[in-house]
């Protein structure tokens, strides 16, 4: 067997993780075309690149398909079900940071915490006879949070388009969102809570904790964790 590196596809987090593993003397590159996703390894044996999308790589390391692999945090727990269980983190890359937050109209101006939010919500619901729609593609995690906060009267309506154009479009009336600057929020008229994040993320190295390895593997897999410092 070889040990299964999963790398996102292209863009700046494939860039990023490649200077990433090329200051730890270890040369990650795609081989032949930008439509190819296989990948050469060079400055350490028995590690093969898996070239994948950031969204599938949480879903290869928790099958067992891949034995490392590289992407968000925010991705690997919104789409895994206990995902600690599955899959470790090794290190932080310091790369791809954004933060999950959820956001409502500036014109709520009453509405900046999480307990505005409920009681914004109670009456959007008394008023209207339906429940305050929150768009999203973070189910789980948004889910989570509101429940942990106190959040009650709101359905989650799912976005797979841009999410902070669908209150503009009345699609929605709030938006839970991954954003770096908040700048595209702002451009549609939207403020994020003055709360914590529901998620602080950044690229990360995952270990599969599920992925069968030989006993050769795992001399490989020390060896690739004592070259990265992890």
């Amino acid at each position: 067997m070889t040990v299964k590196l999963g790398v996102p596809s292209k863009g700046r987090l494939m860039e990023k993780t490649f200077d990433w593993f090329a200051t730890h003397g270890i040369t990650l590159a795609r081989a032949g075309s930008e439509r190819e996703y296989a990948g050469a390894v060079d400055g350490i044996e028995g590690v093969a690149l898996v070239l994948l999308s950031a969204g599938e790589i949480p879903r290869e390391l928790a099958s067992g398909r891949i034995h490392l692999g590289v992407t968000g945090s925010d991705l690997v727990q919104e789409k895994l079900v206990q995902w600690d269980q599955k899959v470790e983190p090794l290190a932080e890359l310091g790369f791809g940071h954004a933060d999950l937050i959820v956001a409502v109209p500036s014109a709520w101006v009453d509405v900046d915490t999480l307990d505005d939010l409920d009681a914004a919500a109670a009456a959007f619901r008394q008023r209207h006879g339906h429940r305050l729609r929150i768009a999203t593609k973070y189910h789980r995690l948004v889910r989570d949070y509101l429940r942990t906060g106190g959040v009650a009267d709101y359905r989650l309506v799912d976005s797979q388009g841009a999410t902070e154009g669908t209150v503009a479009n009345l699609t929605a009336e709030a938006v839970a969102d991954i954003t770096s600057t908040g700048e595209t929020l702002r451009a549609n008229h939207l403020k994020i809570l003055s709360e914590e994040p529901v998620l602080r993320s950044q690229a990360t190295l995952f270990r599969s904790r599920v992925a069968d390895l030989s006993e050769k593997d795992r001399r490989v897999l020390r060896g690739l964790c004592d070259r990265i410092e992890v």
